[in-house]
């Protein structure tokens, strides 16, 4: 199986067309042995407009999705980055050869582990891995220039915009299936938020995330 052809192919067929243009993030997204980061029993379909199950219920983004989002997070070599759910790592190992730290948090101990041997094989250094709970974010080394998160939330928690830095980015599925909604929030001042829709979507809930406060009588 030739993956540098069906590579070419995924970037020509799926991303482009998803008006991922940026040169910059098809150049990473050629490098980043993407078939690297999939589970071995499914590395033939690992550029496939598919979104991969992982373990734990979980799945990996499809090619398509994670380099879109990519540009809208419009990185940069002196970034900080917030990843909520590291996943396989391959999300955090885009992400890490445009910027300048990713700290990525997974509350499954055995997929950070598995992310960390699949980082260290890309040779990819810059990725701090760190299990726990990031369903509110990750403050300790906050703030961030840009925030992922990788699965949907029926809200989102202030405290990720409170760690986002004046400038930063923030991806975000937001809504409850099948609704759900790409969003890019833009930090433009100390405390003004622009939010733009990218796309409709449905991935996976974030685990903890927080419910919508319910109306009461």
């Amino acid at each position: 199986m030739d993956f540098d052809i069906l590579r070419r192919t995924m970037i020509d067929t799926q991303i482009r067309t998803w008006d991922v243009l940026d040169p910059r993030v098809l150049a990473i997204v050629t490098e980043v042995k993407r078939e690297l980061f999939v589970p071995t029993a499914y590395r033939h379909l690992a550029f496939a407009d598919y979104a991969m199950p992982i373990a734990h219920g979980e799945s990996m983004w499809t090619p398509k999705m994670e380099a879109r989002v990519l540009q809208e997070l419009d990185l940069r070599e002196h970034h900080r980055v917030l990843e909520i759910g590291t996943g396989t790592g391959y999300m955090a190992a885009l992400m890490a050869r445009l910027a300048g730290m990713v700290h990525s948090i997974e509350d499954h101990a055995d997929l950070s582990q598995m992310a960390e041997g699949h980082l260290r094989v890309q040779g990819i250094h810059n990725v701090q891995l760190h299990v726990g709970d990031g369903s509110c974010g990750w403050a300790g080394h906050a703030p961030y220039d840009a925030i992922c998160i990788t699965g949907s939330l029926p809200i989102l928690p202030e405290a990720f915009k409170e760690q986002l830095a004046v400038g930063g980015r923030l991806v975000a599925i937001i809504g409850q299936g099948p609704a759900m909604r790409a969003l890019r929030i833009t930090r433009t001042r100390q405390d003004v938020y622009e939010t733009a829709v990218l796309f409709e979507t449905e991935v996976t809930p974030l685990r903890h995330a927080p419910l919508p406060g319910r109306f009461v009588f």
